[in-house]
């Protein structure tokens, strides 16, 4: 296929209702089988603040709105948010944190995209559920974002304070259902205090 020029590669991303792709994605959105004639629009496009590389082969349109939450879904795959950034978003925990938090089952990772920074905590895949869909983007419900938040507290690699959360939405008969999954006593610990 011939070249695509810059308005025509805009009005695609416009027409597809495009927000973010990778690499491949652009290969069918723009029906481009040769890399090198791929690699040069999107160098093309970068440069004239079309497209944004998030990181490497992974781009956001820049003239359609996404949250924070959405880059974080869409930065490792699978992931939801969760941890602090889910208890900020339920009003569990009163203040939000700069960092956008996730859970995936892939290895731990931070990614700092427009002096914002996305964290990845690793969770086994058997615990990787409990979430829902929510404005475009993945989210752990109220009780297995808590959750995951005590389970990496009892793990020592979270600290927050147990008496800041506000547990009014909370359903505390869920909760404990939710950590006899997990079979781990220092989190049975920790939801026994606020249970």
């Amino acid at each position: 296929m011939e070249s695509i020029t810059i308005d025509k590669a805009t009005k695609i991303l416009y027409a597809k209702k495009v927000s973010l792709f990778s690499i491949n994605d652009a290969k069918k959105i723009f029906n481009i089988e040769k890399d090198n004639t791929l690699y040069k629009l999107l160098q093309r496009l970068e440069k004239k603040d079309i497209i944004k590389r998030i990181e490497n082969g992974k781009y956001l349109f820049s003239f359609i709105e996404v949250s924070d939450f959405e880059i974080a879904n869409f930065l490792t795959s699978p992931s939801y948010i969760s941890l602090e950034s889910a208890l900020s978003f339920y009003g569990i925990l009163s203040q939000f944190p700069y960092t956008i938090t996730s859970i995936t089952s892939k290895k731990s990772k931070r990614v700092i995209y427009e002096d914002k920074e996305y964290e990845f905590m690793h969770i086994r895949s058997k615990y990787l559920y409990g979430f829902l869909k929510k404005n475009n983007f993945l989210i752990a419900s109220p009780e297995k974002a808590l959750i995951d938040e005590l389970y990496f507290m009892a793990r020592k690699l979270r600290i927050i304070s147990l008496e800041e959360l506000d547990l009014t939405n909370i359903n505390k008969k869920y909760l404990k259902d939710i950590s006899k999954k997990y079979d781990y006593i220092p989190l049975k610990r920790l939801v026994d205090k606020i249970c």
